[in-house]
């Protein structure tokens, strides 16, 4: 179900040839002025639908046409895999069930994409892995069926790296290519979630979905001017969903707006009894976005993480001046620091869990998926290595596949002393550190740039004013990985080569409301995030 396949075009020809008005002419039938969807909110989008300005249907083919004209065409950003064929169908009833009964939520016929390691029904999970290219799912992921149970329409899937690692290439996928960044087409849109973030940005859809294992939503909405949320472990489920890691895993929305992440969020988050991890999440699940405060800042005591800073000159500057934006909004900043082993968790917490715990819960995965694919990660090397998959224009990542082998090798370190002790004493004594920092300088979040970089370029292409001397820009992101404690990025400005960055606010266990006002009271007060210069509107 590639999106360029006949069924496709044809699909979208019909729709092109029913719809001959141009977006910006008001139908003969009775609504009023005429609306453009582009860079619109949650709460605009849905206020037009509510006051006939637009219908779902419309928003649909107003999204396949951008689909059309600058993911396939144009500047070929290639961040939607799949395109949803029944998507015209669903908004068509839910644009009817609008009419005879009112909306179902503020996410009623809105549309939405999802990276590809999340399980939509009609649709094969392939997480980015030609070897699952014919998986398809019997039911839908659990929070993509709360999102449908609101109204939302699921308009495609979208790319990502190789089940969830790049290794050094972002957004690259044997299934699906490489994922192009909307601001600057040399650059990617970091990884995992590259596709999702590209699609958001690039007004392919109002809103999108991304996992986050060790970044991979913070990441890529760094790069794209995006507001990414990786909620605290267990506030939202992750069944059917591809695991990495199930101790580090999670799944975000990614916005373009702080308040649209907010209802999202508010929307996915909740107990599932099929995911342990989500058991006391109906307790702080809430309404993020009607509690949202445009003055958080004015009396917020904020940590500044200082290990994070040096790696690109523009990085800094401009998460300097979004602190002194700060200040000046009333903020107290005070610098903290952190124990040595927690400026770089990677490879004493995350890498050792991650490698252990993969093949034992991917394979369990696969498990749940019909007969006929493979069941086993030395099945899915095995396609990869193939050499119809080697000579194919889209190889799978070398390196990746060399991952695959070591996560293989090492599937027997999940019973080992050394796995154990990192679960039971290096990760709570990291959550420790953290809260004691943030009690002992009565913090209400630390504040880091995101990645301390902004997006690299492509692996096949070089770019000599990329300049980065981080070891890893994923740095900062990975405390909150390993405690499951929240981060919120959100954009803070601009470096020359067109890119956005974002900056990041962290805190302890579900304080998502704490952060995300401070987000908001940030994204208010700076209005940092710009258009992608290559995906511009059609309609000018």
């Amino acid at each position: 179900m590639k999106k360029k396949s006949t069924t496709f075009k044809a699909f979208l020809a019909i729709m092109l040839v029913a719809t001959i008005l141009p977006w910006n002419v008001a139908s003969a039938q009775g609504k009023q002025a005429a609306f453009d969807p582009f860079e619109k909110s949650i709460n605009e989008v849905s206020y037009a639908l509510n006051n006939n300005q637009t219908t779902s249907e419309e928003l649909v083919e107003y999204y396949l046409k951008r689909i059309e004209a600058f993911d396939d065409q144009g500047p070929a950003i290639n961040a939607v895999t799949m395109v949803n064929d029944k998507a015209l169908e669903q908004a068509k009833a839910l644009d009817a069930e609008r009419k005879a009964k009112g909306p179902r939520s503020e996410l009623h016929g809105i549309p939405f994409v999802v990276k590809d390691n999340i399980d939509v029904v009609g649709m094969p999970t392939t997480a980015g892995s030609v070897a699952l290219k014919n998986e398809y799912p019997s039911k839908n992921s659990f929070v993509v069926q709360k999102l449908i149970d609101a109204g939302a329409i699921v308009i495609g899937k979208t790319n990502m790296s190789e089940l969830a690692a790049s290794y050094g290439r972002l957004g690259y996928s044997s299934f699906g290519g490489q994922t192009l960044n909307p601001y600057n087409l040399n650059r990617d849109a970091s990884g995992s979630s590259s596709g999702s973030a590209a699609a958001v940005a690039a007004n392919f859809a109002v809103f999108g979905l991304g996992t986050d294992t060790s970044g991979s939503v913070r990441g890529p909405a760094h790069t794209t001017g995006l507001v990414g949320i990786r909620p605290t472990m267990g506030l939202a489920s992750r069944t059917g969903v591809v695991p990495s890691s199930l101790s580090l895993d999670v799944v975000g929305p990614m916005a373009r707006s702080v308040e649209d992440a907010s209802i999202v969020l508010a929307e996915m988050a909740g107990k599932d009894k099929a995911d342990k991890a989500t058991k006391h999440a109906d307790r702080y699940a809430r309404d993020y976005a009607s509690k949202l405060n445009a003055n958080a800042l004015k009396h917020a005591r904020i940590g500044v993480a200082t290990e994070f800073f040096g790696d690109n000159a523009e990085v800094d500057a401009i998460t300097n001046q979004a602190i002194a934006n700060m200040q000046s909004m009333g903020t107290e900043v005070v610098p903290v620091t952190f124990s040595e082993q927690t400026n770089y968790l990677w490879t004493p917490i995350l890498g050792p869990i991650d490698t252990a715990e993969f093949k034992s819960q991917f394979e369990t995965y696969l498990s749940t998926l019909p007969a006929g694919g493979p069941k086993t990660l030395a099945e899915v090397i095995a396609i990869l290595e193939s050499p119809e998959v080697l000579n194919s224009a889209t190889p799978a990542n070398p390196a990746r596949v060399e991952g695959l082998k070591v996560a293989l090798e090492k599937a027997h370190t999940l019973n080992s002393k050394e796995y154990k002790k990192i679960v039971k004493r290096e990760v709570p004594k990291t959550r420790e550190e953290i809260e004691e920092i943030m009690d002992d300088y009565d913090l209400d979040a630390i504040v880091f740039p995101t990645m301390s970089c902004p997006a690299s370029n492509t692996f096949d292409k070089v770019d000599p004013t990329y300049v980065c001397n981080a070891y890893d820009t994923y740095a900062a992101g990975y405390m909150a990985s390993a405690t499951g404690f929240p981060e919120v990025t959100v954009p803070a400005g601009t470096v020359e080569a067109g890119l956005p960055v974002g900056i990041s606010f962290f805190g302890t266990a579900f304080s998502e409301q704490k952060l995300l006002n401070l987000a908001y009271s940030f994204e208010q007060a700076t209005h940092a995030r710009t258009v992608p210069v290559h995906t511009p509107n059609l309609n000018q």
